[in-house]
């Protein structure tokens, strides 16, 4: 009898890949379980308050720092300068890199108001930043509270444990930067993983972009994305959604005008529930209540319930990234969804909500101009 080994068929077909390849040289970006297995020239940094250039075998050498107290009986190496404090009205730059390359993973857990620490990117020396949002909104958090994520480009973890699994390309430099415009300082563990190696011809440009309306104008729609300029796929948006009627909020249908679509769009969804992947409402029909999910590639991650007193709306939280399915445009790209419910009559209600979004697409560079950021408090959760 002859006994045989079958090879996982994924593994065989990423051999088979790999042998065709002709020995191109991997570049290390973008890896998963395929392509693990192959080597690479890129070479692999990370930023931390422990080591805030990065550099080369320069981690862990602060012999004062923000747990001076806490070390002072070890010394040097022994977690003296685990994080930063930001004063208020303050900017710090967490990440200054120069060369070429891709950030892989951001980790922070941020304390103080989510709503008034500003994340910002800009890469290969730009003066406007590609990257503009709440610390919150970007990593799906944009009501305050903890809610556990569990996707393929964003993860929250217990107990307030930001992760970012976006790729972040650049080729002259990056640079990142936070700012508090809270009236109390915030304290902030962080960590940027990226590699530096060479960054291929048809790499875009990771951007992401925040919006909020409060409340929406009555039979106005509210715009996810507008004025993006230039070649790219837009790849996900988060939203903070509060409703402020006591039905379902959730029939509006999303839009996507592409390339010059002007009074009607290329893609129209049929429903808010639907575009995020879900159905009927989120409904679990045998608790009579919204289902909370989490997948890698869409989610309702947080329902926020009125607790009769002075939490009095329901807010909702939810994610949908195109990884498999981007949505590609070559010149110009808009994005609206309504927000409808119903009314008597079975006929449709246009709501005035508050509604926060933030869009994460990749475009070729020079990006249109953003809007200006919301005031304080126009940001402000309340």
């Amino acid at each position: 009898m002859n006994h045989r080994c079958s090879a996982p068929l994924g593994l065989l077909l990423s051999l088979s890949l790999a042998a065709t390849a002709q020995e191109q040289p991997y570049d290390g970006l973008n890896s998963s379980l395929s392509n693990l297995f192959r080597l690479s020239n890129a070479r692999t940094f990370s930023i931390s308050p422990e080591n805030p250039t990065g550099a080369k075998g320069k981690g862990g050498m602060a012999a004062q720092g923000s747990a001076s107290s806490a070390a002072r009986d070890l010394g040097q190496g022994w977690k003296v300068n685990p994080f930063i404090v930001v004063k208020p009205g303050t900017t710090i730059t967490l990440a200054d890199i120069s060369g070429e390359g891709a950030i892989q993973h951001i980790w922070m857990t941020p304390t103080g108001n989510w709503r008034y620490s500003i994340l910002r990117m800009y890469w290969d020396g730009e003066s406007t930043p590609s990257v503009e949002a709440p610390v919150g909104d970007f990593f799906a958090m944009g009501w305050g509270k903890f809610a556990p994520i569990n996707s393929l480009a964003v993860c929250v973890n217990p107990g307030s444990a930001f992760n970012s699994y976006w790729q972040m390309p650049f080729r002259k430099g990056a640079r990142i930067t936070l700012e508090n415009i809270d009236t109390q300082p915030m304290t902030i563990y962080f960590q940027i993983d990226y590699t530096l190696t060479q960054v291929p011809k048809d790499a875009a440009y990771f951007h992401a972009q925040f919006r909020r309306v409060n409340p929406l104008p009555y039979k106005d729609v509210y715009t996810i994305a507008d004025g993006i300029k230039g070649r790219g796929q837009f790849v996900g948006v988060y939203m903070a959604w509060g409703v402020h009627n006591n039905g379902w909020w959730g029939e509006g249908e999303i839009k996507f005008y592409l390339d010059g679509d002007s009074e009607f769009p290329t893609i129209c969804g049929t429903g808010t529930e639907d575009y995020f992947c879900g159905s009927y409402n989120f409904e679990n029909k045998a608790k009579k209540e919204y289902q909370e999910f989490t997948t890698p590639y869409s989610g309702l991650a947080q329902v926020i319930k009125p607790d009769g007193l002075y939490s009095s709306q329901q807010r909702f939280g939810l994610y949908r990234w195109h990884i498999v399915d981007p949505v590609r445009f070559t010149s110009d790209l808009r994005i609206t969804i309504q927000a409808l419910g119903w009314r008597s009559g079975g006929r449709y209600l246009p709501l005035q909500d508050d509604i926060s979004s933030v869009a994460f697409w990749y475009q070729t560079e020079p990006h249109a101009a953003f809007p200006k950021l919301p005031t304080k408090d126009a940001l402000e959760v309340n």
